[in-house]
């Protein structure tokens, strides 16, 4: 064993640095050749490993990338990316019922019949009465509410009806029956070229944004169309209105501010000839219909179109202001009796419009109505629906 230390021992410090020098670790079999164990047998033993029994792979579970990472004192890698989850779209509400009662919950005449059945479970004349309450007080007029009202009240004493249930689906119908006859989409004719569209109404109704948005509504529908600037009084009226043209792409002839409606409508109608447009469509200056003046000016207008086109106006479109109530009936009266309105909007429902002035120009006038306003975007002048509008006001059930 000495002889083994003394021959690996180098001579000099040259040989320290060879390779096979003392500094060099010793291998297994060196170390086992100097130190040979006295019990070992001649015959070299293999360990017997027993194999660890096999787990099924479905037991495995995988060791966390963090696990791994801190471990090996690594950065973790990030598993591979799998195939994300597109979410799918929400459609927009429908342009139906839904979207009709989300807009006039607020509304006086909704609020007033919201929880009436609940509080007033019961079929008998306190029900009537408090109906007949809120009919009056959501501007649908004396006249209107009495004879409803007492139509119900005859009906309910031939016992028609089983529960309030029934009560509520018959005024339901009885409104319905006030505005279907009035429930008539415009119709642009083809023929006339161009169709003029005179809009008319007292001041801050709303006129100048209800022409922006019906002339976004006929360039979707690919109708060519024309603007004219007619309302001169009010300040930035122009500029308002052109700046909806730019908006949307389309022309606006206009001559500034306090220059002639009627030259302007003249103009406009030319230039519509000319260029073969289909729709054009006429701004007027807002007025009280107690100014006499300024009413008789709406018919110099309609007189100066008719100049080029006796046909002309082929629409006198009238802007009502929903929340007005029951003095929207002079004024509509006044305004007819000027220009002859054809048609009506009635703008700003949404919020706390009364909206009962609805169903008192329905049965007062019987003068269409064309378009209601439920909302700022353009998309929200939606052609009037009275199905839509009635179960908007009414609650869906008695508990509702």
């Amino acid at each position: 064993m000495l002889s083994f230390f003394r021959r690996k021992k180098p001579q000099s410090p040259a040989e320290s640095a060879k390779p096979g020098s003392a500094e060099e670790h010793y291998s297994v079999e060196e170390l086992a050749a100097a130190f040979p164990h006295p019990e070992a047998d001649t015959a070299r033993i293999e360990p017997v490993i027993e194999p660890a029994p096999a787990t099924p792979a479905a037991e495995l579970e995988p060791i966390p990338a963090e696990v791994i990472a801190a471990a090996l004192d690594v950065e973790p890698v990030a598993p591979a990316a799998t195939s994300p989850v597109v979410a799918t779209e929400t459609a927009p509400a429908s342009a139906g019922k839904t979207g009709w009662r989300e807009r006039l919950r607020g509304s006086t005449f909704a609020r007033s019949f919201s929880g009436l059945f609940s509080r007033h479970p019961r079929l008998d004349d306190d029900l009537l009465d408090e109906i007949e309450t809120a009919l009056i007080t959501a501007d649908v007029g004396v006249t209107a509410t009495s004879q409803l009202v007492e139509s119900l009240r005859a009906r309910m004493k031939a016992r028609e009806f089983a529960d309030a249930g029934a009560l509520l689906s018959a005024l339901r119908s009885e409104l319905l029956a006030m505005l279907r006859p009035v429930a008539q989409p415009l119709h642009i004719d083809t023929d006339a070229k161009p169709f003029v569209l005179l809009t008319v109404g007292v001041n801050g109704v709303g006129k100048t944004t209800t022409i922006g948005k019906l002339a976004k509504r006929f360039k979707d529908e690919e109708r060519p169309l024309m603007l004219a600037a007619g309302d001169t009084f009010r300040a930035a009226a122009v500029a308002q209105l052109q700046a909806w043209g730019d908006r949307n792409g389309v022309p606006v002839v206009a001559q500034g501010q306090n220059a002639d409606a009627a030259s302007v409508a003249f103009d406009a109608l030319q230039a519509a000839k000319a260029r073969g447009t289909q729709v054009l469509i006429a701004d007027t200056a807002g007025r009280l219909h107690t100014q006499q003046g300024l009413m008789a000016e709406l018919g110099k207008i309609k007189r100066v179109l008719q100049k080029l086109d006796p046909t002309a106006p082929h629409e006198v479109l009238m802007v009502i202001d929903g929340t007005t109530g029951q003095n929207a009936l002079s004024q509509l009266r006044q305004f007819h009796a000027a220009v002859g309105v054809t048609g009506l909007v009635v703008t700003k429902l949404d919020g706390t419009a009364k909206g009962g002035v609805v169903f008192a120009l329905a049965r007062e006038f019987g003068i269409p109505i064309r378009y209601a306003g439920i909302g700022e975007r353009p998309e929200d002048l939606r052609v009037f629906d009275a199905d839509a509008f009635v179960d908007a006001l009414l609650p869906e059930s008695l508990g509702a």
